[in-house]
């Protein structure tokens, strides 16, 4: 029920990490830290996606290094600062478009390009600036959206199980117009329960005004581990009639899982431009059930 660890995945993580630490330290130093992520990944379950290791990395680096779990708390407050300040644009171009829906669904895939981790050393504000204007350009498959309309009009409980900080304010308009169009769905927004890259926290959702229930999946994986989610998001997931899951992480981390889950994301790493066959950066909008 994941997308296990392969070795496209650890050349990456391992490439990302290189990047982190080379300039903090000797090259002796950086060989001492990499040989115990090696020894992470030699040693740990084969069964697990690459995002179960974060955590203890995340801890290797703080050992080694004196890096802060939060070390990327700057960036996160930059992005959620950033959506903020276009709040009320992105939610003009989507009100005034022939389907504010699709056109929010848009806005929502583009704020994946907000990820810190996966992107590393690549994002820019400037850039991404410059994207609002193509947003309403990104090709969606629009079969599985109608798909996903027909089953929100008749569920009754959206579970939106986020990815980035920055992002999720993206995030808010499309639930927001999900809320106009549905309005007799419950909508909760799950979050990390813990600081994990530039994941999206209790912290950002407040920080970005998400209007609707909050709760957190009490861990600090990337993703929606799901054998260590927390009782409150266990049974937020399984009574959830519908089920809204952004970025890579989410997909990594519950593909195969079988509920009604909607996979909303770009493709920004070579091993999904393997599994899905579309190159980096194409927008995708996949059903979990066929």
């Amino acid at each position: 029920m994941s997308i296990a660890l392969d070795s496209q995945c650890l050349m990456c993580y391992l490439r990302r990490n290189l990047e982190v630490v080379r300039p903090l330290g000797t090259e002796e130093k950086t060989m001492e830290f990499i040989r115990e992520v090696l020894r992470l990944y030699l040693e740990g379950p084969t069964d697990v996606p690459s995002t179960w290791f974060n955590p203890q990395v995340s801890d290797l680096l703080q050992t080694h290094y004196g890096l802060p779990e939060d070390r990327m708390r700057q960036e996160k407050q930059d992005s959620n600062r950033f959506v903020l300040e276009r709040l009320d644009v992105i939610r003009e171009k989507v009100r005034s478009a022939a389907d504010a829906l699709y056109a929010a669904l848009q806005f929502a895939v583009l704020g994946n390009y907000l990820d810190f981790g996966a992107l590393q050393g690549q994002v820019s504000f400037e850039a991404l600036d410059a994207m609002l204007d193509q947003a309403l350009e990104l090709d969606l498959d629009k079969d599985v959206f109608a798909r996903f309309c027909r089953d929100l009009e008749s569920g009754k409980k959206l579970l939106y199980l986020t990815d980035n900080a920055g992002e999720i304010g993206f995030d808010r308009v499309f639930a927001e117009e999900i809320a106009a169009r549905y309005p007799h769905l419950d909508i909760t927004f799950c979050v990390r329960g813990g600081i994990a890259l530039n994941d999206a926290t209790r912290e950002d959702a407040a920080a970005v005004g998400i209007p609707f229930k909050v709760i957190d999946n009490g861990n600090r994986i990337p993703g929606t581990q799901l054998d260590q989610l927390s009782a409150e998001a266990k049974e937020a997931l399984e009574t959830a009639d519908v089920i809204l899951a952004k970025g890579m992480a989410n997909v990594e981390t519950m593909f195969g899982c079988g509920h009604n889950v909607y996979y909303a994301f770009l493709v920004k790493c070579q091993r999904f431009v393997t599994l899905f066959e579309k190159p980096l950066m194409t927008p995708m909008l996949v059903p979990e059930r066929k």
